[in-house]
């Protein structure tokens, strides 16, 4: 590049010249920060959707670009919300799209030192089984008082927060029906 040119493309300047002393206008954009262009000018199409976590019902707008999700943003439109998000509802779509999740079961034996991958299949038969064997050792059909209790205090279950609110209903529901009684959700806090 001349110097000249280089010199007449000096950010300073050109706010000089153009009559801009805070930088604040045409004169500090560089080529490359004039090709910028937000992530939301290339979706095919907006969708308007319910954040799933909390039961809040935040407003969230869902930008589609060939069939796949390109970005999710408060939607400024949902009187419950207006516009934000949690940064629950900020991350979901890294939740689905992110490339460090894991899809295969991984399972640490008793004393083990390393991770290893199951079949979806054993993994469930597995924690099938579990779940019925420590049941039936521990079930109580009524209080130390005499009162009916029906249930197991050997099994718990804790929920996390990337749960949204139907996979934490139906969980709770089994584990009632189980007669797990200490059921918890981050969520819910």
């Amino acid at each position: 590049m001349e110097l000249g040119k280089l010199i007449a493309s000096w950010p300073v300047l050109r706010q000089i010249r153009e009559g801009d002393p805070l930088g604040l206008g045409a004169a500090v954009r560089s080529p490359r920060s004039q090709r910028l262009a937000p992530r939301l000018d290339h979706a095919d199409h907006v969708v308007q959707s319910i954040c799933p976590y909390c039961a809040v019902g935040c407003g969230q707008l869902v930008y589609v670009q060939d069939g796949e999700i390109t970005q999710i943003e408060g939607d400024p439109a949902s009187p419950i919300s207006r516009g934000r998000l949690c940064p629950k509802g900020q991350a979901s779509k890294s939740y689905v799209q992110s490339p460090l999740r894991e899809y295969t079961v991984k399972y640490r034996r008793p004393y083990g030192t390393t991770w290893e991958e199951l079949g979806l299949d054993e993994a469930m038969e597995m924690i099938a089984d579990r779940i019925v064997e420590t049941r039936a050792a521990t079930w109580e059909h009524e209080t130390p008082a005499g009162a009916p209790a029906n249930r197991t205090m050997a099994i718990g279950n804790l929920g996390g927060a990337t749960l949204d609110n139907e996979e934490n209903y139906l969980m709770k529901k089994l584990c009632t029906a189980l007669g797990i009684v200490q059921i918890e959700n981050q969520a819910r806090i």
